[in-house]
């Protein structure tokens, strides 16, 4: 009797370096790639819409390459063990493989699955094909968790030797011929109202897209990262991070990818990149094993922070709709919505601004970055938007709070970026372009700017909300003592 296998697909789809693939081809006689959508089961941290969007164009280049070797990609809607159950009870299959995922939830729901169909008397099996290493692999000499990144990555770069990513096969055995498919648009991920215009200027999902953008990067524009990647008007950044949420690509790939360039993956001019890549390990490294903080602040005082109660619905939506009167904090915001994305610095400063100038709780700038970034990981949104907070792992200082002006000041010195996305502003000379309300009314005349009708007025005062930021923080210490 032939042999049937499923492949299970989440966030890993790509063919190269998959280890569930691999292991899925060993005495194979007929494969069953599958993706089963199941976002209920995510829940309370369902995808949002921009993620959506990206996981259509993901799911329909994945369909074509499997064609390319032969195979295709089987669609399924439903509760997940259920749907898996129904495949296996119409194909035969024996074996189910799938590479794991440490979000809280779906890690929960993932031992569910393996316990039950283990019980059906299937041989299951999971792997990791999303991290260098595996969460539990890293720990202090104690065997705790690191929660300091320094001392996490000196650990992890001592073995950056020993990661080998796998080869894309060079065919698939075929499916079951019987087998019918969803089709992929019967699943609703593309918006029915064409909100989505500046994201597919923008990106272009899937594995061949990842791969060329890895390639491109690291041919030469690494070598001006640790400077480029803090300039918002310039392409400084490996935009790869939605192709690695979606495992379009590897971080083992990317590594050897730096190997095979630049050798010495730790050393100059590619190693602040690897770090990045590390970066993105601590955060799947603090989910795994601090699964609260997708919700809660890992430092306990920081639940006795009080947050701004006047005015907050109207302060979230001028900041969500990139209209603070900041001009820095609203050219990110407006690029976020345009092209699901928006540059590292900036995200730091809007965030700064929400959770300090703003007063507004931290968990209220993630869900909207959950719901409007294409590379919205559950993993590196906490650990980002508590670090910005400073009540996460290696957290910003309480103390620091960016000032959007200087931070516009000494990274968007000519203004081009805010120009970009705040056009009423673009006629300002460099010297007003980052605070427009100083600017003189002959000058802003001449502009064709009036504050409050052209261009908000600033909705907080810079200096006066710094001040009630730290009165606030003084909460917090009190609460350590």
């Amino acid at each position: 009797m032939p042999s049937t296998v499923i492949l299970w697909l989440r966030r890993d789809l790509r063919l190269d370096d998959n280890p569930a693939l691999q292991a899925a081809l060993v005495d194979c006689d007929r494969l069953v790639p599958v993706y089963v959508h199941d976002p209920d089961s995510e829940a309370p941290w369902t995808p949002g819409a921009a993620s959506q969007w990206w996981l259509h164009g993901s799911l329909a280049s994945l369909d074509g390459a499997l064609r390319i070797l032969g195979n295709r990609l089987l669609i399924a809607r439903g509760d997940s063990l259920a749907e898996l159950r129904r495949i296996v009870a119409t194909t035969g299959a024996t074996r189910i493989h799938w590479n794991r995922l440490y979000d809280p939830t779906t890690r929960e729901r993932d031992g569910r699955i393996k316990q039950a169909l283990r019980a059906d008397g299937l041989r299951v099996d999971s792997h990791n094909a999303s991290l260098l290493f595996e969460p539990w692999e890293i720990a202090t000499g104690n065997g705790e968790p690191y929660r300091v990144f320094t001392a996490f990555w000196r650990r992890c770069a001592a073995r950056l030797s020993d990661v080998t990513p796998l080869p894309a096969p060079a065919a698939l055995p075929p499916p079951p011929e019987s087998l019918v498919s969803l089709p992929l648009e019967r699943l609703g991920l593309q918006p029915s109202i064409p909100w989505d215009a500046g994201l597919r200027e923008t990106w272009t999902p899937g594995e061949t897209s990842a791969l060329e953008l890895a390639r491109t990067f690291l041919q030469d524009r690494v070598r001006g990262y640790a400077t480029e990647r803090d300039l918002p008007a310039q392409t400084g950044t490996s935009e790869l991070s939605p192709h690695l949420h979606f495992g379009e690509i590897g971080p083992r790939r990317i590594l050897t990818m730096v190997k095979e360039r630049w050798g010495d993956p730790t050393a100059d001019p590619v190693e602040p990149f690897v770090r990045e890549i590390g970066w993105r390990e601590f955060a799947h490294h603090l989910i795994y094993h601090y699964p609260h903080t997708t919700d809660e602040p890992l430092d306990p005082r920081f639940a006795a922070l009080p947050w701004r109660e006047e005015d907050a619905e109207r302060m979230l939506l001028a900041w969500q709709r990139g209209e603070t009167g900041i001009p820095l904090v609203d050219a990110g915001m407006r690029q976020l919505w345009h092209t699901g994305w928006m540059h590292n610095r900036v995200r730091m400063v809007v965030a700064s601004f929400l959770t300090k100038n703003l007063r507004l709780p931290w968990q209220a700038g993630a869900r909207w970055f959950w719901d409007t970034l294409v590379d919205a990981d559950l993993a590196a949104n906490s650990l980002g938007w508590q670090w910005s907070a400073g009540c996460g792992a290696d957290a910003a200082p309480y103390f620091r709070i960016f000032n959007p002006i200087l931070q516009g000041e000494r990274f968007d010195k000519s203004g081009a970026y805010v120009r970009r996305w705040c056009p009423e502003l673009a006629r300002l000379p460099d010297r007003y372009i980052h605070q427009p309300w100083t600017a003189p009314t002959a000058l802003l005349d001449h502009a064709g700017i009036r504050i409050g009708r052209d261009y908000p007025a600033p909705i907080v005062d810079l200096k006066a909300s710094r001040e009630a930021a730290l009165a606030a923080y003084e909460v917090v210490k009190s609460a350590g003592r």
